[in-house]
């Protein structure tokens, strides 16, 4: 009998782990793709191509992780969706350790123009770029605690993949 009741309790903690590692797999890209959005719309910080690249991962892991909710948190679509979704946060991760890197001088960065048209005219092209804010991505903007938004979206999405990936592998041990 006490085997069962700790096999029951095993089950129930694994599925509040996978749970768990569902709802940070939605919440934490939200939360920085929305940050980084209220920054740039609401603060007055124009992003630079890598503050870019960083936001696609976020986008794709907010749809991965909303999948994850389509089934139940203990079933194996759920939890490799919650895996996809790390990934994609890890990736955003990686590319704000470049950004910070560059931004600290360690790497070097971009040596051309990164900006780009499609589909517009010359003179609509010359417009834009007349009237378009210069953004380099090796200035930092804005500084929280001493460290720019690239190394707090380094930090907390490493950190937050680490744990969605040990959060959804508990269970599965379990």
């Amino acid at each position: 009998m006490p085997e069962t009741v700790a096999a029951r309790a095993d089950f129930h903690s694994s599925l509040a782990d996978g749970k768990a590692a569902r709802l940070i797999a939605l919440v934490l890209p939200l939360a920085l793709l929305g940050g980084a959005l209220a920054s740039q719309y609401l603060g007055g910080l124009h992003p630079c191509e890598m503050c870019y690249w960083q936001r696609w991962p976020h986008a794709a892991a907010i749809l991965l992780a909303a999948l994850a909710f389509t089934a139940p948190a203990e079933s194996p679509r759920s939890r490799m969706l919650t895996l996809l979704a790390a990934l994609a946060i890890a990736i955003s991760g990686a590319i704000g350790v470049y950004h910070a890197g560059v931004e600290a001088k360690i790497f070097e960065g971009f040596t051309q123009c990164t900006a780009t048209a499609k589909g517009l005219t010359p003179a609509e092209t010359l417009d834009q770029i007349i009237h378009a804010p210069l953004i380099r991505c090796d200035e930092v903007q804005f500084r929280f605690l001493g460290i720019s938004l690239a190394g707090w979206n380094a930090i907390l999405s490493l950190g937050g993949a680490a744990l969605i990936g040990i959060l959804s592998l508990k269970g599965r041990r379990a």
